[in-house]
């Protein structure tokens, strides 16, 4: 029967295209294995030659990859970089080092972890990133400090070149950042983690900002598993522990305010912290007004729910470990004596405005 001669046919036809699919994909994968494997072979396995190499302060791993191919170390910059990531390698350290084009990939990043002689150039200065300051403040101490101006230093955070050149760089780190809500004002506040860095004669702009990152990414590693396993996110965490550092001093205050947050985010409660209200505002202030409360803005979490649409400033390590464990307890409010720093909690509203006149 013709039609049945034409299916015959036709199934014949789809089937060896099936087949021939397969037989491309088998080889296409084959040939990327050997191409991936052979990549991380030692260039040249029968080389006595030894090799002057730098290693920048500073340096990522992507420059690390970089600079190792260009002076005839390894074959390919990008498979040792991807070696890198998909491995999890880190703890490079700066310095001088000599390489032999015989050493094979995982030889390469043991010698790096181990560190080469230290780099004798003296530093022309640093600068100092105090804990919950925000982008706009690090854009200041950066023109205080160095010869970069608060204006190239904004030109380059948001620059989509550099965002997505980090994002590349940091995956783990940044990721949820690009997943953030689109009102978000800079992708990159709170992952430029705060503390005191080195500059050198020849050090970029985009060095420096790439050493605040770098720290923020080493930082995060003891807590990237259990983000994943907890199904949240960095941007949340960052989020959370930006208010936690401008609400809490001692490490007991920080778990039990964030503890708070979390019992007011499960009952979609305001978290009304005055911290999303002087972002809003753009200026910090120690008292907050009834009208400043009303100011028209997605980071004001006394007119929204909801955590905001991302960090309002750089929190250190001890607030990022309060917003990933909570102490957990029925607070639902908390207030600090301004005078003393003690902070005071409460589990019903009416007892929070006892203390509040106690405190008044």
């Amino acid at each position: 029967m013709p039609d049945q001669e034409s299916k015959h046919t036709v199934r014949k036809i789809v089937l060896s295209i099936v087949a021939i699919l397969i037989t491309l994909i088998i080889i296409l994968g084959f040939s990327g294995y050997h191409y991936y494997t052979s990549s991380l072979k030692p260039l040249d396995p029968d080389s006595t030659e030894e090799i002057s190499v730098e290693i920048p302060i500073g340096s990522s791993r992507t420059d690390i990859a970089r600079i190792l191919e260009e002076k005839g170390i390894i074959n390919s910059a990008f498979v040792f970089n991807y070696h890198l990531r998909f491995n999890g390698e880190q703890g490079f350290q700066a310095g001088h080092y000599k390489f032999s084009p015989s050493l094979s990939s995982d030889e390469i990043v043991e010698s790096l972890k181990k560190g080469g002689s230290p780099i004798t150039e003296e530093s022309t200065g640093s600068i100092t990133v105090p804990e919950g300051y925000t982008i706009e403040q690090i854009a200041g101490v950066i023109s205080e400090n160095t010869d970069y101006s608060e204006d190239e230093f904004f030109d380059l955070v948001q620059s989509e070149e550099f965002l997505q050149k980090k994002l590349d760089e940091f995956p783990k780190l940044l990721n949820s950042a690009y997943e953030a809500r689109e009102d978000t004002l800079y992708k990159l506040e709170g992952y430029l983690y705060p503390a005191t860095y080195d500059f050198y004669e020849e050090t970029t702009l985009e060095e420096l900002v790439t050493q605040m990152l770098s720290r923020m990414d080493q930082v995060m590693q003891k807590f990237y598993t259990d983000i994943d396993s907890q199904e949240t996110s960095v941007h949340r965490i960052l989020t959370i522990a930006s208010f936690i550092e401008r609400e809490g001093i001692t490490p007991e205050d920080r778990k039990l305010i964030s503890g708070v947050f979390y019992n007011r985010l499960a009952i979609n409660m305001p978290l009304q912290t005055d911290v999303s209200v002087t972002y809003a505002l753009g200026e910090h202030q120690e008292r907050i007004t009834y009208d400043d409360l009303e100011t028209d803005s997605p980071y004001n979490l006394y007119q929204h729910t909801g955590i905001g649409p991302g960090p309002v400033n750089s929190p250190a390590e001890a607030s990022i470990n309060a917003s990933m464990y909570p102490t957990k307890t029925d607070y639902m409010y908390f207030i600090a004596d301004l005078s003393t720093k003690e902070v005071y909690f409460s589990e019903t509203y009416q007892q929070h405005l006892e203390l509040r006149d106690e405190l008044n």
